[in-house]
C-alpha cells in the first residue's frame, strides 16, 4: 500500500488499471495498455492492481466495476472510466497531464 501511494503521489502521470483475472474486458486493455507504455516511455507510468489481491485499495478508490481506470499525478485523481479506452483517447488523457 505504501508503495503505491508513493507511485501515485509522484510528478510522473500514472495510469492505474484497476482490473481482474477473471474480467473479459481487462483482458482486452492489456494489449493496449503495452502499446502505450511503449509510446509514452518514461514521460508516464502504467500501472496494473488486481483488485482481488488489493482489496484495500479496490476499496479506497471505490472500484465498483473492472477495468476501471484512474489518472493519478501528485495523488490527485485527474481523470477516472470504467470499461475498455482506446490507446488514442488514453494518450491523449495522458498528454494533457503531462
Amino acid at each position: 500500500m505504501s508503495k503505491f501511494n508513493e507511485i501515485i503521489n509522484s510528478d510522473k502521470p500514472t495510469l492505474v488499471d484497476f482490473s481482474a483475472e477473471w474480467c473479459g474486458p481487462c483482458k482486452m486493455m492489456s494489449p493496449i495498455l503495452k502499446e502505450l507504455s511503449g509510446r509514452l516511455g518514461d514521460n508516464a507510468r502504467i500501472l496494473k492492481v488486481d483488485i482481488d489481491k488489493n482489496q484495500q485499495v479496490a476499496i479506497q478508490y471505490q472500484i465498483q466495476s473492472v477495468p476501471t481506470l484512474i489518472l493519478f499525478k501528485k495523488g490527485e485523481i485527474k481523470w477516472r472510466q470504467s470499461g475498455v479506452v482506446q490507446g488514442k483517447a488514453l494518450m491523449d488523457i495522458i498528454n494533457t497531464h503531462l
